[in-house]
């Protein structure tokens, strides 16, 4: 049997090439708002479906942030891309972080959006409960969109990003990486690395804010960058898409090596 091969779409042709991950609400369409203003020229996007997601939505798997990372890397293989930098969206910028785990030699730069910290994101019962249930429950899922948008956002577009949610993700696999980005702590495998993180966090968020990043993040990139966008929440590549690509691509187009 051949190797698993992350289904992607590449953008641009640059001499940086990036992979980005999506997050836990959505396959690779996730970048779909922001793909089409981002740099083709100083940039080459894959853009990926982890396991359970989008076109690999029947792939098998043990659906962790690890295995993410390695399918990455085999990917990168594949492209023939010796280094390269990692943008992941939450439960991807926890990926991002496995992968510079995994191979630190590697990566260039890794960017976090809202990323999900190495150390995990325990949650109280309550909220435990509301987002193991959201494997089944497309209310659970509104819910938690419109509470880390800070309850800011049209009702139209939560509906679209539930059915979004809901039509590119398997129920399983959802439940699965829950159990990973939710409960897993690798923070001293990356403790101390010396690659350039940035993190970008969204003032409206109350779930990745800049308070917990300055406490996970920031202490453990020697050459960790924050910023923080006051117009977004959890979703910076929906609801401030521009701003989105002007901090990420600055923040990559300063690697000139």
């Amino acid at each position: 049997m051949p190797p698993f091969e992350l289904p992607h779409t590449l953008h641009g042709d640059g001499p940086h090439k990036v992979v980005a991950v999506h997050g836990w609400f959505a396959d690779r369409s996730a970048y779909d708002v922001v793909v089409r203003d981002l740099d083709p020229v100083a940039f080459q996007y894959a853009l990926v479906d982890l396991r359970g997601y989008g076109e690999a939505r029947d792939a098998g798997g043990t659906y962790t942030t690890a295995e993410g990372a390695a399918d990455v890397l085999a990917l990168a293989d594949r492209l023939g891309w010796d280094r390269f930098s990692v943008v992941g969206h939450s439960m991807g910028g926890s990926v991002a972080q496995r992968v510079l785990a995994a191979a630190p030699r590697r990566a260039r730069r890794i960017v976090g959006i809202s990323p999900v910290p190495a150390s995990g994101l325990p949650l109280p019962p309550e909220q435990r409960q509301l987002f193991s249930e959201a494997a089944h429950e497309a209310e659970n899922r509104r819910v938690i969109i419109d509470v880390t948008t800070g309850g800011q956002r049209p009702a139209h577009w939560l509906d679209r990003m539930v059915r979004r949610s809901l039509e590119r993700s398997d129920a399983k696999a959802f439940r699965a990486w829950l159990e990973s980005w939710s409960t897993e702590d690798f923070h001293t495998e990356v403790e101390g690395a010396q690659a350039p993180a940035l993190a970008v966090v969204g003032a409206l968020d109350p779930a990745v804010t800049a308070e917990l990043t300055h406490l996970t993040w920031m202490r453990w990139f020697v050459n960790g960058v924050l910023r923080e966008l006051p117009s977004a929440g959890h979703y910076a590549m929906d609801e401030t898409p521009l701003e989105l690509i002007r901090v990420m691509e600055d923040f990559l187009r300063a690697d000139r090596s």
